[in-house]
């Protein structure tokens, strides 16, 4: 198998380009500082040692997939994942073993911290993918036997782990000064992967001025962050302890023993949790866990779902119940509360739960009794381990229960997950008793959207978010995230009465209509009070390089104490502006180079008003992927197509992404009703749309047909290429919830096009300028990257089109709206928030917008387009319009008309 090459060529280095391929593959330097440049050119994507290591673990999990130990963890990894990113996670073999090695990585790395010998004869990989070593030291909660330790129990997993270890222990991991795990996992999990899932990292500079900003006593506030992700937050929360610990002239082991107690953090995700702990072990540093007496600790990261979907406020009253299936729905509703079959829970008793130390040791126990017993023989009794623990009587027979329940998963062989699991369940409900809940809340939360939810997620998110006013409806419903209900339910159930929170959110937090119930700071529930006060937030869009693709904002606040009012969120933010040198950019740096003000007045909210206009236009059709779909026409041949049909073949387009650019090309003879014109945001340009384009559309005058119909096959042409298009569709879809016609009519956006008559205005989805022209053809199809309406008459279309397109709308509108890496986003239906009036032929402007925009079609007409991207020639037809002056006289017009 080919896993790493090396191409020569001409380099000013001369051999020098050999010499490091040579070097990276043999792994020959030694003590390499772990510098974020250092780890992403040796052990990252692009490395020939990362090449070296992924195909060889591509083959041996190929060799033993169909194994119970694998199949059990996989599917866990799956359902976890499911519930941390929706139905963009994408259950993919290549994702699971890129997650597998970068675990596997990180666990060596854990080792190589504290100076174990990894390359000597003693050590095998077993021992280190079980954490044995961290056990007889008395460290805990580093490395665990999880998800991804299969590795270590197959043929050929223990001489590919050793071979691992030996890479990574030339680094010098002790003189670590930042979160390089993140830089790891960045590297080697694909740019569009990471995009899909929506996982997007706090760089250090912001996490280090949050924490500064919220941890004003180090040595007295108990921090959460509750979606640490590889542990960013939580690496310059421990090392603000151990300086503030220092100044005070704290002993050694007294910092350790302190950190551990004051620094905590839950994910979801089951790969971020082992980086996040390999990542708060380097925070501590080796000098300190080498120290002589150091005390026995465990580091206090768990895979949790801090969120706890669907379970109650009161949840410390309860016992602890956990599903032995672990479906994504038992993640997101609570068995306990949807009647599911309790019968193959695992039940533990609250009191028990709350003392974590002794429920830690219990659960290892019942696991290694379960797993050390011949399969299918009696289950032990535990009257030894009940008397030992001291078990209260009324609580021992559920635990006997529970304990039979994970001897018949072992007989099954489904049993080496779950102490793990269970002892990472259980803390969420620990640190939510009131006594337990901690002083400060930070961290980056799950940007979840509501589209990309599941159907159980959505029932879900929409119950718990109306629950505590934060669901604002159906209208922005797609727009919604997760963000805003995960801080409030964090704030709710983790964080004391006066206690600090801050947060990195969307900027759209702000002003966007969808987080009008987050602003206001209400979110009590039946179980308890749950007021928050807003602090000045940060608008960080200015700040580049943008290290996310929308702009970011960072919210601070603090719960009200009984008797206290909520504060509203509209303060005026501080905005953070300039360029700085690097991604990897420090504190220090980002100090040197951001400027930070507060803005003159707050951000204008969004206006109440709405413009009647906005229920008579529609956003088009999800014709994606576009290659079924659009079409060329070919030269039907000699002898023509025969049937009154058309010979076509997919356009292709460089844009296509995976893994639809990886299709083969469709070709095919299609009845002609069934090749309609087709008009993209990329045919419209400022009053003019450009001739459309043809795609193969199965609608025969009354329904859509699909590949299951009878229908179909009165067209053989179009039955062969649409049946086709399905196949290629059911096998490459990221989600199995929608067939093709249900995701070309999602919403209706199709069909309802079909029954529409008169002239329609379009106008597009995005962009910096927004362009609207006339449809000029009656029974074209119009694509989701435009909206459309039908308008009565020719002088009501061009009356809008003046309106539309001028620079005074776009203006006014670019408040309205979300912004990008670099610019504002969708204008969507914004743009009817601003008080366009109905055409009224009785108006005199309106009149004379009518005139104008006859003038603006016929310059827009004679620009002689060149073959260049559509948005240049927008920009041409707008610098036309200028220079004629029509363009500014249809702006004085509008603003006056609009009163701005």
């Amino acid at each position: 198998m080919e896993a790493a090459t090396f191409q020569s060529g001409r380099s000013a280095r001369g051999g020098g380009d050999l010499i490091a391929w040579l070097e990276a593959v043999l792994a020959t330097r030694r003590n390499l500082p772990p510098t974020p440049h250092a780890i992403d050119s040796k052990l990252g994507a692009s490395s020939p040692a990362y090449s070296l290591a992924s195909a060889e673990l591509t083959a041996i999990y190929a060799q033993c997939r169909d194994l119970s130990v694998v199949r059990l963890k996989r599917d866990m990894w799956a359902n976890l994942l499911t519930t941390a990113s929706g139905t963009r996670f994408s259950d993919d073999d290549a994702l699971f073993v890129d997650h597998s090695l970068l675990v596997a990585m990180a666990e060596v790395i854990g080792h190589a911290v504290v100076g174990f010998p990894l390359e000597t004869p003693e050590v095998d990989a077993k021992a280190i993918m079980s954490g044995k070593f961290f056990t007889q030291s008395q460290v805990g909660g580093v490395v665990e036997s999880d998800f991804f330790d299969w590795i270590v129990h197959v043929p050929a997993g223990e001489k590919f782990l050793m071979d691992l270890a030996r890479r990574l222990s030339r680094f010098a991991w002790g003189e670590v000064e930042h979160d390089v795990l993140k830089g790891l996992y960045e590297s080697i999990i694909p740019k569009h992967v990471r995009h899909r899932l929506g996982e997007y990292y706090t760089p250090d500079w912001l996490a280090e001025e949050i924490v500064a900003s919220c941890v004003r006593t180090p040595l007295h506030d108990r921090v959460l962050d509750a979606s640490c992700g590889s542990g960013t937050f939580l690496f310059h929360s421990v090392r603000a302890y151990i300086s503030a610990a220092q100044a005070a002239g704290h002993n050694e082991l007294d910092i350790i023993r302190g950190v551990t107690e004051h620094v905590i953090g839950f994910d979801i995700h089951p790969v971020a949790v082992t980086l996040a702990r390999v990542t708060y072990l380097l925070a501590l540093g080796m000098e300190r866990l080498r120290a002589p007496g150091r005390p026995a600790f465990a580091v206090p990261v768990y895979l949790a779902d801090a969120l706890q979907w669907d379970r109650e406020s009161t949840l410390w009253g309860n016992d602890l119940q956990i599903p032995t299936t672990l479906d994504h729905e038992s993640l997101v509703q609570d068995p306990a509360i949807h009647g599911s079959n309790l019968s193959d829970t695992l039940q533990f008793p609250e009191s028990l739960v709350s003392d974590s130390g002794k429920f830690d040791r219990l659960v290892t126990e019942f696991a290694d009794k379960a797993t050390s017993r011949e399969r299918g023989s009696a289950v032990p009794s535990l009257a030894g381990t009940f008397r030992r623990f001291g078990i209260p009587k009324e609580d021992r027979p559920g635990l006997q229960q529970t304990f039979a329940v994970m001897c018949r998963l072992h007989d099954e062989d489904r049993d080496h997950i779950w102490g793990y699991y269970i002892r990472n369940r259980a803390r969420p409900l620990w640190l939510a008793r009131p006594d337990n809940r901690v002083d400060i809340l930070i961290g980056n939360p799950p940007w979840l959207a509501y589209r990309y939810m599941t159907e159980p997620q959505k029932k879900v998110f929409r119950s718990m978010s109306a629950e505590r006013n934060l669901w604002v409806g159906r209208n922005v419903a797609t727009h919604q995230d997760l963000s805003a209900l995960f801080v409030v339910r964090c704030v709710e159930r983790y964080l004391r009465s006066n206690g600090r929170f801050g947060f990195v959110m969307p900027l759209g937090t702000l002003d966007r209509s969808q987080y009008i119930g987050f602003r206001r700071g209400r979110f009590s529930v039946a179980a308890e009070t749950v007021d928050a006060a807003f602090g000045r937030p940060w608008d960080l869009q200015h700040v580049q390089p943008n290290f996310f693709p929308q702009s970011v904002g960072v919210v601070f606040g603090q719960r009200q104490s009984e008797g206290k009012t909520a504060v509203p969120l509209t303060l005026a933010p501080e905005c953070w502006a300039g360029t700085l040198p690097k991604k990897t950019a420090t504190r220090s740096e980002a100090q040197t180079h951001l400027a930070r003000r507060v803005r003159d007045g707050p951000r204008k909210p969004q206006p109440l008003h709405e413009s009647l206009y906005s229920g008579r236009f529609f956003q088009g059709a999800n014709l994606v992927p576009r290659f079924l779909f659009i079409v060329d026409e070919k030269d039907n041949g000699p002898l023509g197509s025969g049937g009154s049909r058309q010979a076509v073949s997919s356009r292709r387009s460089r844009l296509e992404k995976r893994p639809w650019k990886d299709q083969p090309t469709l070709h095919g003879s299609v009845e002609v009703p069934f090749i309609r014109p087709l008009f993209l945001g990329e045919s419209i340009l400022p009053f003019r749309a450009l001739p459309p384009l043809q795609a193969v559309i199965p609608w025969d005058g009354s329904r859509l047909l699909d590949g299951d119909s009878e229908d179909l096959d009165q067209y053989p042409g179009l039955a062969h290429w649409w049946r086709r298009a399905e196949t290629a569709w059911v096998e490459n879809r990221s989600s199995g919830r929608l067939s093709l016609v249900g995701q070309i009519n999602y919403q209706r956006k199709l069909t309802q096009q079909f029954h529409t008559e008169g002239r329609r205005v379009v106008y597009t989805k995005s962009g910096l300028y927004l362009a609207a022209a006339i449809v000029p053809t009656p029974h074209a199809i119009i694509d989701h990257k435009l909206y459309w309406g039908s308008v009565a008459d020719l002088d009501e279309a061009r009356f809008l089109l003046s309106i539309l397109n001028s620079a005074t709308l776009t203006r006014l509108v670019r408040p309205l709206q979300g912004r990008g890496m670099h610019n504002p986003r969708d204008f969507d239906k914004y743009i009817f928030k601003l008080p366009i009036p109905v055409y009224d032929s009785s108006q005199a402007t309106h009149q004379q917008l009518v005139s104008l925009a006859e003038r603006a079609e016929r310059v827009a007409a004679e620009v002689a387009l060149p073959a260049v991207r559509f948005e240049i020639q927008r920009r041409q037809v707008r610098e036309a319009l200028m220079r004629d002056g029509v363009a500014a006289e249809i702006d004085a017009i509008v603003a006056t008309l609009l009163q701005c």
